[in-house]
Parts: structure tokens; sequence; C-alpha cells
């Protein structure tokens, strides 16, 4: 089996093509032939962007295997006696949430080219196009910048514990068949692999609610939830919250920042009810609420 170098920025001299792409749209591979590796050269639209980012990554593996021992004084100046001792339990970080985004933007290349361009400082570990193509663009194991700032619960620093799903998506018009089909397996995907718990798949609204709408009212959280991506109310409502019933307390159970109550019931509603986004609970919408907030924190 051959394997892949860490970091092919330069084909070696003494080298042999063992595999030519002939429309040169896909890397081809070239073996050293004295160090019996493959160092792959990017072809096709995206080719320097792939090579920065395995750039970037080799640094950050780099930056893994560092051994280095507290460097600490106090405060007299005196080192602080210190030494690198390696365990032999430990393993990677595991994302143990999922964020649902819409892009905003007009097509799947201009959402593409804006997680490709180092002003923008955004990203998410998948998009899907309208037609339902899947494009990874982070590795699962390392943090993409899609959540910024807000709060689930007592999570603030979501991009560090989360992947990030970007659709394909203007914000006001229905998501796809294919998207919808996509996601559902991906997300599938996501939860046996990270083991990521029900109530962990939300929406950037969620999170952020005073700053995000996405993925919107037109959003099909009840598929999800049938799927077992997040919980959505009973469609017989039957229970009546109880005269002490606290709005305020139940959005919080969920994971809601109610700081600003009217952004998060307007979160709420965009998620669990959607023929309504008005910041206002009917009684209804408290139903809703009290049903749902019970499966959330039962």
């Amino acid at each position: 089996m051959i394997l892949a170098a860490c970091s092919p920025k330069v084909v070696p001299v003494k080298a042999k093509v063992v595999a030519i792409d002939s429309v040169k749209t896909r890397p081809i591979a070239v073996v050293d032939t004295s160090a019996k590796r493959v160092v792959i050269i990017p072809r096709g639209p995206y080719a320097k962007t792939d090579s920065f980012y395995t750039v970037k990554a080799d640094s950050l593996v780099a930056l893994a295997k560092k051994q280095q021992p507290a460097m600490l004084v106090d405060s007299s100046g005196m080192a602080i006696p210190s030494d690198f001792v390696g365990t032999v339990n430990f393993g990677i970080r595991k994302p143990n949430y999922v964020i649902i985004h819409f892009t905003a933007q007009d097509s799947i290349q201009q959402t593409l080219k804006t997680f490709m361009l180092t002003a923008t400082q955004t990203s998410a570990h998948y998009v899907i196009a309208k037609d339902g193509k899947i494009f990874h663009m982070v590795n699962d194991y390392l943090r993409a910048n899609h959540a910024g700032a807000g709060k689930w619960g007592s999570v603030t620093d979501m991009n560090s514990c989360s992947l990030g799903i970007e659709i394909d998506n203007n914000g006001s018009e229905p998501f796809t068949d294919a998207q919808v089909k996509s996601l559902l397996l991906l997300l599938d995907y996501m939860k046996k692999t990270y083991n990521i718990p029900t109530a962990n798949f939300i929406g950037h609204q969620d999170f952020a609610p005073k700053r995000k709408p996405d993925p919107g009212p037109l959003f099909p959280w009840k598929i999800l939830a049938q799927h077992g991506f997040g919980y959505w109310a009973d469609d017989l409502l039957t229970d009546i919250p109880p005269p002490t019933f606290d709005p305020n307390i139940a959005l919080r159970l969920i994971g809601y920042d109610t700081s600003d109550l009217n952004a998060a019931i307007v979160a709420f509603k965009r998620h669990f009810v959607q023929t309504d986004i008005t910041p206002q609970l009917t009684p209804m919408d408290l139903m809703v609420l009290y049903n749902v907030s019970k499966k959330y924190a039962p």
C-alpha cells in the first residue's frame, strides 16, 4: 500500500509518476523512489486552497506532537520545576454538537469561494448544494469558524465542540428534497460516529438568537426530529401549562440564552412553531414550549 505524505509542497527529484489524470482536474500521485512516499500534486479549481489546507493541517499536527513542559515562573522570577511525561491514556477531541446553517448566498459556488478567502475568516465542516452534493471542507476533528458568538446552555465556545453544516439556501426559499435527503444521511453518520446526543442537533439561530436567523422557519425540523436529530412537540398537545409555568425558565432548560428574552422567543418559534415568528407567546406557543421543554429536561 502506498501512503500519502503529510506536506507535499515539493516534488522529489528522483520520482516516477504512478497515477496520471489525463484531464488534469484531479491530483496525480508521484512516488519518491528514495523515501518510498507519495506526493500529491494538486490540480483543478481548488488546487490552491487544497494546498493551503494541507500545509495548515501539517502545522497543527506538528503542534500536537510537541512534548514541552509548562514553563512557569513564580513572582520572584524563579522557574517552577516541570517536565513532560507522556501518558498512554489520551485521544483526539470529538464533536458533541451539530449546528445547522443556511448560507444566505445565491449559489454553492459563491459559498465555497467565501470559505476559501482568508479575509472572511469563516468556514464550515460541510456545505450541501441544492442537488444534494456534499462538500467536506474541514476535518471533523478540527475547529471550523461557523458558530461565532452565542450561548447554548453553558456552552459559549461552540466552534470548539461542534460540527457546522451550511446548506445552500438564500433564507427565503424551501430546502430541496435532495438537500434534506443528504442532510439526514450526514446527520446519521455524525450521530453514530461521534455519539452525539439527540438534543444536541440545533440551528445557528438557537445558539445565537441575538444575531442569526438561520436555518429559518422553512427548515424541516420536524422531519429531523422524526429521525432522531433534535426534538419536536407532540402532534397532539393535551397538557396545559400549570399556573406556575415560567417560559423564561423553560427556554433556559432547552438551552436558550434568555438575556434578551424577545430574541430567545423568536428563535424558539422559528425552530418549533414556524407559522408565527413574532416575539409574543400565544397560548398555543406556551403549550408547545411546555411540551418541548419536558423533552429537553425531563
